[in-house]
């Protein structure tokens, strides 16, 4: 899957989960760009991309994950 199906894939379970207001994805989007991106967000917004791409982080990877590119470096690994 190339990197770009990945980031629509994305801001689509992004903008399912947080709204229409999301800010275009890119390597460097972390939660304080995107409003409404709290704890407890970020364990549903894992759960969907895991389903989406039909994988599972380790809970070393999902600690370890500083931005969107490293979500997407992890998913282009595992898919």
């Amino acid at each position: 899957m190339e990197r770009e199906e990945i980031f629509s894939a994305l801001q689509e379970i992004f903008e399912g989960l947080f709204g229409e207001g999301v800010p275009t994805l890119t390597d460097e989007t972390t939660a304080q760009d995107v409003d409404g991106w709290d704890s407890l967000m970020h364990i549903t917004m894992i759960s969907e991309v895991e389903n989406r791409f039909d994988m599972r982080f380790s809970m070393k990877d999902v600690i370890g994950m500083k931005n969107v590119g490293e979500m997407v470096d992890l998913i282009e690994e595992n898919v």
